[in-house]
């Protein structure tokens, strides 16, 4: 966690703890190094931005990009050398179904996902001569998460990140994702799909995770 909260997640025998900043070599470094030994790399940091192109600043873009594509990058090369010495390990990145079937106003943390993807299914060619496996989990939309409402209040906060001709669509994208979906997204179903990835050696490269990211992929 970037802010551990033991208070809300009591460490145990089978649970332990770290302060991890995905977005900094040095915690990168004292996090692999309290881990210990690593059989599995989930990388699951992320964040959304619900904005206008025209109105994201580039350094903005690239916030987005430093945490959810390179980020995972660098926690890869971390414990790619463990991997690589014992000949085994595995990969699971966490992407998006949003890069299966593209939104509006989504197109920067649709692109930094869709980096990721192409960026795993080289990373996996590239590691298989290690007996490394790697592999995509693309989850659908959570109601059980704050992930939506935060990337719009991203934009809100962030000054013309919805210029004055994009009000109005705006707007009505918000309203529609305000009103939800009967095919969601759930914890457990990104879960699953990880644990499955994790322990299965037949797995799939890519897996949809939860009923509206099944359905896209079906779709295509």
């Amino acid at each position: 966690m970037r802010t551990p909260r033991k208070d809300l997640l009591p460490e145990s025998e089978h649970l332990r703890i770290v302060a991890l900043d995905v977005t900094d070599p040095q915690s990168i470094r004292h996090a692999v190094e309290a881990a210990g030994p690593i059989d599995a790399l989930v990388n699951n940091a992320g964040f959304g931005l619900m904005a206008a192109l025209e109105g994201t600043p580039l350094a903005t873009v690239r916030d987005v990009f430093e945490t959810n594509t390179f980020g995972p990058m660098a926690m890869i090369q971390a414990v790619l050398p463990q991997f690589r010495e014992r000949n085994a390990g595995v990969i699971v990145n966490v992407s998006s179904s949003t890069t299966l079937k593209s939104l509006p106003l989504l197109s920067v943390y649709t692109a930094s996902k869709a980096a990721l993807n192409a960026f795993s299914e080289s990373l996996a060619l590239e590691l298989a001569q290690f007996n490394v496996r790697v592999g995509l989990v693309l989850p659908g939309r959570s109601p059980e998460t704050p992930f939506s409402q935060t990337a719009q209040q991203r934009a809100q906060a962030l000054e013309g990140a919805i210029p004055e001709a994009y009000a109005d669509f705006a707007q009505g994208v918000f309203a529609r994702m305000r009103q939800g979906s009967a095919l969601v997204t759930h914890a457990d179903d990104v879960a699953q799909a990880v644990w499955r990835m994790v322990n299965d050696a037949a797995s799939p490269l890519r897996v949809a995770a939860g009923a509206d990211a099944l359905a896209l992929a079906e779709a295509l």
